[in-house]
This record gives C-alpha cells, sequence and structure tokens, in this order.
C-alpha cells in the first residue's frame, strides 16, 4: 500500500513539474529548444568529417530519419518521423569548413539549426561537438521535449554514428568542398 502511494505521488509531482516547464515555455515566449551533445569516435577527423557529409546515409543511422535528399551543394530536403507522424522540410547548409565544421539552418517546415564540429584529438580519434536549435510544434512534440527525448535521440544518434563508422573503418564518400558563412 505504502508503495502505491509513492508512486502516485512522485507521478503527480512529475506531472507538476512538466506542466511548469510546459508553462514557462510557453510564456516566455521562447518555444526553441537546445541541444548540445558530444561524442569521441576512433576514426581520423577526415574520416569523421566526410562520413558526416553523406547526409543520404543519415537514415542509416539517425532514428526516425526516413530520407535526406541532397538538392545541390548547399540544400538538403528531409524526411523524417516527429512525434508520430512524418514532416517533411528544407534544409540549407550556412557554412562548411572541411575537417572543421558544418552549420545549418531550415528554410521552410520543421524549424531547426545547429552546427557540427569536428576536434582531432589523434591521429586516429576525433571528437564531434553537435548543437542544435528545434521548435517543437503541437502538444506531444513539447512533451517529448520536456521529457528530454529528443536529447536522448539525439545521443543515440551520434553513437550509432560511432558505431556505423568505427565497424566500417572508412567514410562511404565524401565531399570536401567549402561552403563560406553567410
Amino acid at each position: 500500500m505504502l508503495g502505491k502511494i509513492v508512486t502516485l505521488a512522485a507521478m503527480a509531482a512529475g506531472g507538476v513539474m512538466l506542466s511548469k516547464q510546459l508553462r514557462r515555455s510557453r510564456e516566455s515566449g521562447h518555444n526553441l529548444s537546445t541541444i548540445e551533445e558530444t561524442i569521441e569516435i576512433d576514426v581520423p577527423v577526415s574520416t569523421a568529417y566526410n562520413q558526416w557529409t553523406q547526409f543520404e546515409d543519415f537514415p542509416k543511422f539517425m532514428e526516425g530519419v526516413r530520407e535526406v535528399r541532397q538538392l545541390d551543394d548547399t540544400h538538403l530536403h528531409w524526411r523524417a518521423e516527429i512525434g508520430g507522424k512524418e514532416e517533411e522540410w528544407d534544409a540549407e547548409i550556412t557554412e562548411q569548413v572541411p575537417d572543421t565544421r558544418i552549420a545549418w539552418r531550415s528554410t521552410g517546415g520543421v524549424q531547426n539549426s545547429g552546427v557540427v564540429s569536428f576536434y582531432e584529438l589523434s591521429d586516429s580519434r576525433t571528437r564531434i561537438v553537435l548543437k542544435m536549435e528545434y521548435g517543437p510544434k503541437g502538444f506531444l512534440e513539447e512533451v517529448a521535449d520536456a521529457l528530454g527525448i529528443v536529447k536522448m535521440r539525439t545521443k543515440g544518434d551520434l553513437r550509432r554514428f560511432k558505431e556505423f563508422l568505427e565497424n566500417r573503418g572508412k567514410e562511404t564518400g565524401a565531399w570536401r568542398g567549402s561552403v563560406p558563412q553567410h
């Protein structure tokens, strides 16, 4: 009996905390959330960077991503499942520096932007830092965001990227062009 009471009290407290967090987010008018995740991969920085430029391979390691089509050097079309429904959006690469960073922003549909940075730790080890801002839309996405589900998914995507690349031992391709910041 005492265990049930403690469980109900914990669920009620969690619901109150979630409700307060959602209300703060709405009241502040700031509906963008930020994620920053880091991972270290046992490959050279050029290998990690080269693989990341293979955007059409993202569905192989990113949960929920169904398709990424590269339209030209700086434009992508995404199709993914978000909050249980399929979404599509376009994104523009706003900066690309080989072996250093790739920055992007959405140009329609799902609101997001970010930068992925690559740091050489040794000849065979790289640190990747992914920073992303996104705008959850709708109650389910807001709840998922408040519960940290998007952060966990992103962490899982980086872990799967690490496994994908380390298991292969080499990238599936590369694009070494630069996109000046604009």
